[in-house]
């Protein structure tokens, strides 16, 4: 009996370990170096932009993709409009703070989602898109740091345990440049730690408003072979009409 209940203490404490918290210091400073993340890039405010997405798939021809972004990352308003291809043309997303609504031009109706949605059959969800940097201290805890390298740079090694329902992963594991706080890779795994997907940000470009994560990979860690490939051009840091961030916005495009 004395056995038993060793064992079962022992998996407890080890179970209660997989989800501790770091200290209350390293879990401030992880959270300013997640939000310095966001800091740097050139979301600020508006801005509006063309995203392309190329998913590739073992037997299946490549498929292309493409949305246009406009968000206002001070209020957490957000419309996508699909641009591409012509049969889904239309099809847009409208985010007001924590309310999320998919619309389909062909009924003309809307209804409620999820930021966890994907993008048509990418590996891109609503959640990437997303540039609100209050979203990591709303969303998330920390459940580990670590100082370490990632090729040539020295990274800091941040990994976040989701504490609400709205994150698309319950873990993610964030490799972030030392020098600039740039994000180069994310692993995300599901709630039994099994690694779901990773995404690589190989290349970034500076412009006056900060810097612009122009290429980035992702990849089904379940479905070997499966992978998105994103890529940013058109930004636009110009002041958005409000009329953008509306369902009437969306039923007028069609």
């Amino acid at each position: 009996m004395k056995k038993i209940i060793l064992t079962f203490l022992l998996g407890a404490a080890v179970f209660a370990s997989g989800f501790a918290q770091v200290s209350e210091d390293i879990a401030d400073k992880a959270f300013k170096i997640m939000e310095n993340t966001e800091d740097i890039l050139a979301y600020h405010g508006d801005y509006s932009a063309t995203m392309s997405l190329v998913i590739d798939k073992p037997g299946k021809p490549r498929e292309n993709l493409q949305y246009k972004i406009f968000q206002r990352t001070d209020d957490k308003l957000m419309t996508l409009v699909q641009l591409f291809p012509e049969a889904d043309k239309g099809v847009g997303y409208l985010r007001d703070n924590e309310n999320i609504w998919s619309y389909d031009p062909i009924s003309r109706k809307f209804s409620h989602t999820s930021i966890k949605e994907a993008l048509g059959d990418s590996d891109v969800k609503l959640d990437d898109v997303d540039q609100a940097k209050t979203k990591w201290r709303e969303n998330y805890e920390v459940t580990a740091y670590e100082e370490g390298t990632l090729g040539k740079f020295a990274v800091d090694i941040i990994t976040l345990t989701a504490k609400t329902t709205d994150p698309a992963y319950a873990k993610s594991k964030y490799y972030i440049r030392k020098d600039i706080p740039l994000l180069l890779k994310e692993e995300d795994f599901s709630g039994s730690d099994r690694l779901m997907r990773t995404i690589l940000l190989p290349k970034y470009a500076k412009v006056p408003a900060g810097y612009v994560a122009t290429q980035a990979i992702m990849r089904d860690e379940l479905n070997k072979g499966e992978q998105t490939q994103q890529v940013i051009s058109d930004l636009t840091f110009d002041k958005l009409p409000d009329r953008i961030f509306t369902k009437a916005y969306l039923e007028g495009l069609n």
